[in-house]
């Protein structure tokens, strides 16, 4: 069972929003296909680099949550009755120089936005870093996506750094914006 490799007690949490009933809960193996469905349908405009990557290792691994001694790996799902609506994913370094730190990523279907889906995953992984001692958490966004970048900064979030031309998105070079947060 994924969910008793070694990650504490994350109960589910059931959310309602409207006529939109939602639950979010650690991701589980029968989530994969519609996790991996979710980040794709979200980067798929190249305006979340990170997603892809996140979503090409779900692909390669198999696995959802990962435990190692290196680098971990934890999922958020949001789910409604018959979809995964959208995702929180921590990078967990394991590494003592770099176990105070992680990158998250968070992301909703477009079908399912506009019912505050983002705002309670995003506090969902922020909450399980602070618990288990995490004190700071980064997220990389090309400069074109500015939508994020402004929702993220409301959120509390701040530009830590711009690595200029880092990626090439359409063929044209694109800045990443690399966002912080302490807990």
């Amino acid at each position: 069972d994924e969910i008793a490799g070694g990650f504490g007690e994350a109960p589910p949490e059931r959310h309602e929003s409207g006529e939109v009933g939602y639950e979010v809960r650690l991701a589980r193996a029968p989530d994969r296909e519609g996790l991996i469905e979710t980040i794709r349908a979200v980067a798929e405009a190249g305006r979340y680099i990170e997603a892809e990557s996140v979503a090409d290792v779900l692909e390669e691994e198999g696995a959802v949550l990962r435990r190692h001694p290196v680098r971990s790996r934890l999922v958020f799902v949001a789910r409604t009755d018959d979809e995964v609506a959208g995702w929180v994913h921590l990078d967990l370094p394991e590494l003592e120089k770099l176990r105070h730190t992680a990158v998250l990523t968070v992301g909703v279907h477009p079908d399912n936005r506009g019912h505050g889906i983002g705002a309670t995953l995003l506090d969902r992984g922020e909450r399980w870093a602070r618990e288990h001692g995490y004190e700071r958490l980064y997220n990389s966004l090309p400069a074109t996506n500015d939508i994020a970048i402004d929702w993220l900064v409301d959120r509390g979030w701040h530009e830590e750094a711009v690595r200029e031309d880092h990626y090439r998105i359409d063929g044209e070079p694109v800045d990443e914006v690399m966002m912080a947060t302490d807990l």
